[in-house]
C-alpha cells in the first residue's frame, strides 16, 4: 500500500468517525458557558392560559304560531335543525374570575360555547358579553387552578420587538409560533369598525383568532385576529388587537355585557400634508374637525370646525382613525381632556362624553329592544343584537335586512317606524337571512 494511499485511508476512516459522533451528539445547553437562548421557560408559564375554543350553532324554525297547524306545516318550508362547529382560540385574563378573551367570529351566534384548557380539562363557558365592532368577545368558566397572562402597555410595542403567537391552528391544538413587530396602528383594512391593529411576521393560521400574541417576557401584547393571505396560505402578514384596546372592550363587557360607545359629535378628516402647510402647521399630526354637530358633546366643550385635535388625556393622535378609537372605546358620561390647535395656538378642551346615537326607542323597543339599525341599501340592516334582549329572544341576529312589517314593505327607518303606528297591534316583521326571507313574529 502506498504511504499516500495509507494516509487518505486513515482520514477517511477519521472523518467517518467524526461525522458518527455529530449524529447522535446532543445540543449542548451551554456554550463558553453561556446558557443557549430558548423561549421554552416563558412558554411553560404562557401556554396554560391559552385555551381551545369550540362552539355549536344550531339553525332552527322561527316561532311562528302557524306552524304549529299541520296543515299549514305541510305549505311552509321548515328549516332542519343543523349542527355547525368552529373553532378558535382564546385567552385566560383573570384566573380567579374565570375571564376568557376570544374573538367575536370565533363564537358569534353560538348556542354552544365550549372551552379545553392546555391540560386537558374541557368546560362550558357562558357568554358575558360581545362586540362585533372590534371583534372582541368576554366568556367566563367555573374551574379551579387556572393561568392567566398578564398584560402589557400595548402602546409601548416597538417595530422589530419580537413576538410569539400562541393558539390553535387548523383544529392541531397548541401551536407556537414566532416573529416580529412589523407594524402599529394599522386601520383602513376594513376588517372591523374600530382598527388600531398590530402587524405581525408570526405564523398565523385559521384556529389562531383569539389566540395570544405574547412578548418575550410572557405578558399578553395582543390578541390575533386576521391574515392577509392572496394565495390562501399564509404570507407572513397577520394582525392582532392591542391589549390596551382588549382591555377596555373587556372591562366595558364585564360591567355591562357590551360596549357602551360614546361619541363626541363631530365629523373628522385626516391632517394631510397640503391641509398642514395651509394651516401653517408643517410636520405636525393629527385630526381636522370638519363638522361640529348641534347640541353634541364637542359642540357643549366649545369644540369648533376646524379645530385640529393632537392630542386626547395626553397621548398623541395622528388620524382621523385614531381619535374615533380613543374616542368609542371610552365610557358614556366619562371626561376626556381634548388638546387642539387654534389659529396657531394650543388649547385643552374638557368634554363629557355623550351616548352614541341608538336607533331603537319609542313604540319600536317595545317589540325590538336591543336591536341596533341602520339603513343600508339592501333594507334595513340590524348591525348589532344585544344578547338576550328582547329582540334576541324573538330571533333577530345581527346580520338581518328588515324589509316589511305585517308584509307590508319599507325602505327605511323612517317607514318603519310610520310602520308602527300603521297598526295597533303590529304581529310581525319580515326579513332577508342569506337570501331568504322570513318572518318573526312579535312579542308584547
Amino acid at each position: 500500500m502506498h504511504k499516500h494511499n495509507y494516509h487518505s485511508l486513515w482520514l477517511v476512516a477519521l472523518l467517518i468517525l467524526l461525522i458518527g459522533q455529530t449524529s447522535f451528539a446532543k445540543l449542548p445547553a451551554r456554550v463558553d458557558g453561556q446558557a443557549l437562548p430558548s423561549l421554552a421557560p416563558m412558554l411553560e408559564k404562557a401556554m396554560p392560559a391559552v385555551v381551545n375554543i369550540s362552539s355549536t350553532i344550531r339553525s332552527r324554525a322561527f316561532k311562528n304560531p302557524l306552524l304549529n297547524d299541520p296543515f299549514f306545516r305541510h305549505f311552509f318550508a321548515i328549516p332542519k335543525q343543523r349542527e355547525k362547529q368552529s373553532r378558535g382560540s382564546g385567552v385566560i385574563i383573570d384566573a380567579n374570575k374565570g375571564y376568557i378573551v376570544t374573538n367575536h367570529h370565533v363564537i358569534e351566534k353560538a348556542d354552544e360555547i365550549s372551552v379545553t384548557l392546555l391540560d386537558g380539562r374541557q368546560f362550558n363557558a357562558k357568554l358575558i358579553g360581545e362586540d362585533s365592532e372590534t371583534d372582541v368577545a368576554l366568556l367566563q368558566i367555573s374551574a379551579d387552578n387556572l393561568t392567566a397572562l398578564p398584560l402589557a402597555d400595548s402602546d409601548k410595542l416597538r417595530i422589530g420587538d419580537f413576538v410569539v403567537a400562541i393558539g390553535n391552528p387548523f383544529g392541531l391544538g397548541q401551536t407556537v409560533t414566532s416573529g416580529i413587530v412589523s407594524g402599529l396602528r394599522r386601520s383602513g383594512l376594513g376588517i372591523e369598525a374600530y382598527e388600531d391593529f398590530i402587524q405581525t411576521d408570526a405564523s398565523i393560521n385559521p384556529g389562531n383568532s383569539g389566540g395570544a400574541l405574547v412578548d418575550l417576557r410572557g405578558k399578553l401584547v395582543g390578541i390575533n385576529t386576521a391574515i392577509i393571505a392572496p394565495g390562501g396560505g399564509n404570507v407572513g402578514i397577520g394582525f392582532a388587537i392591542p391589549s390596551n384596546m382588549v382591555q377596555q372592550v373587556a372591562q366595558h363587557l364585564a360591567d355591562f355585557g357590551e360596549v357602551r360607545r360614546g361619541i363626541l359629535g363631530v365629523k373628522m378628516q385626516d391632517l394631510t400634508a397640503d391641509l398642514a402647510a395651509a394651516f401653517g402647521l408643517d410636520g405636525k399630526k393629527g385630526a381636522v374637525i370638519a363638522e361640529v354637530e348641534p347640541n353634541s358633546a364637542a359642540k357643549k366643550a366649545g369644540l369648533r370646525s376646524g379645530d385640529i385635535i393632537t392630542a386626547i388625556n395626553d397621548k398623541p393622535v395622528n388620524s382621523a382613525t385614531a381619535v374615533r378609537n380613543r374616542i368609542g372605546l371610552l365610557r358614556i358620561g366619562e371626561k376626556v381632556k381634548i388638546t387642539v390647535i387654534r389659529k396657531g395656538r394650543t388649547r385643552n378642551f374638557n368634554v363629557v362624553i355623550a351616548d352614541s346615537k341608538r336607533v331603537d326607542g319609542g313604540d319600536i323597543s317595545r317589540y325590538l329592544e336591543g336591536a341596533f339599525l341602520k339603513d343600508s341599501s339592501d333594507g334595513i340592516e340590524v348591525y348589532k343584537v344585544t344578547r338576550n334582549s328582547n329582540a334576541w329572544q324573538i330571533g333577530l341576529r345581527r346580520g338581518d335586512h328588515i324589509v316589511a312589517i305585517n308584509r307590508r314593505k319599507v325602505k327605511d327607518l323612517e317607514e318603519f317606524k310610520q310602520g308602527f303606528s300603521w297598526y295597533k297591534t303590529p304581529r310581525s316583521v319580515q326579513i332577508r337571512r342569506d337570501g331568504a326571507i322570513y318572518s318573526i313574529w312579535l312579542e308584547r
